[in-house]
């Protein structure tokens, strides 16, 4: 049996992506901000490609998911367990996806 199990032989569907990250950069303060927090810029780039926004409000949630079904730019927010806040922010296009802090901005 090939794929993901729940620890019990039952298959566990994977993660669905929503979004298409298209090119994915990190800024230079984002990579030091993620070591020493000790987290992975690949784990944010994957719940921002299935659509968990994160720390966003609800209006932007909202947006976000307007914007990923009519075309627009798409921000995450997430806070790392140093207490630094990301982002991850998809161009309108979909050609690039940035992880970066919000002073790269």
């Amino acid at each position: 049996m090939s794929g993901r199990t729940n620890g019990q032989g039952a298959a566990v569907a994977a993660p669905v992506a929503r979004v298409q990250l298209g090119r994915t950069y990190v800024t230079r303060a984002a990579v030091e901000a993620l070591a020493a927090a000790g987290v992975n810029a690949a784990d944010l780039l994957a719940r921002h490609e299935r659509g968990d926004w994160g720390e966003v409000g609800a209006e932007d949630w909202a947006a976000n998911d307007h914007d990923l079904a009519h075309g627009g730019r798409l921000l995450s927010a997430y806070t790392l367990p140093t207490g630094v806040r990301t982002w991850v922010i998809t161009e309108w296009d979909r050609s690039a996806t940035t992880v970066l802090l919000p002073e790269d901005y």
